[in-house]
């Protein structure tokens, strides 16, 4: 199923790509923080934060996904997706 195109509302994409510029944002500032060889912890501190981030949007993209192609996988006799999303699932949590 890679390689697959997804048509996502306006909104959807809006609220993903912000938090992606956000996260960018952020590992920006990691960067600067390493070039101007700020205190371990405070790095540390953007770090996690940067991950926080990325955890969100993975869980916002799962929703998404769920909602819309897994439902429809499944509507249409499509029962690998539901490994699939399970595969992704476990990945995710590790």
């Amino acid at each position: 199923m890679e390689g697959m195109k997804v048509n996502r509302s306006k909104e959807q994409k809006k609220s993903l790509l912000n938090r992606l510029k956000r996260l960018e944002g952020q590992i920006r500032g990691l960067e600067k923080m390493i070039e101007e060889d700020a205190y371990c912890n405070d790095i540390l501190q953007q770090s996690m934060s940067a991950a926080s981030a990325m955890d969100g949007f993975n869980q916002e993209l799962l929703g998404y996904h769920v909602k819309g192609c897994v439902t429809e996988g499944i509507k249409n006799g499509n029962e690998e997706i539901v490994d699939e999303l399970l595969k992704t699932v476990r990945k995710l949590m590790k």
